[in-house]
């Protein structure tokens, strides 16, 4: 599998790491609710389909990216600048 770094073009996998789902909302960190944090921490989905994933290019530029991933057929759909990403969501 290869990811296209916005930086460095299309690396293989085994340069990247895997930072997690993009499509969960984090609590409040003032936040006391336990069964959003229980949930924040301990929930996971497991969509087939496009999702939204964080990886790192730590075996590179070492860039935080937004990358669109099908977890059916681990066909890489877009990647982009993590930052960028979240600069257009607000």
């Amino acid at each position: 599998m290869l990811i296209s770094c916005p930086h460095c073009g299309p690396r293989d996998l085994a340069e990247f790491t895997y930072q997690g789902d993009a499509a969960r909302t984090r609590p409040d960190p003032a936040s006391t609710d336990t069964a959003a944090w229980h949930a924040y921490v301990y929930e996971r989905p497991n969509p087939a389909g496009l999702h939204r994933e964080y990886w790192q290019h730590s075996g590179g530029c070492r860039s935080h990216l937004l990358v669109v991933r099908d977890t059916v057929s681990h066909e890489i759909v877009s990647a982009e600048f993590a930052r960028k990403a979240r600069e257009k969501t607000g």
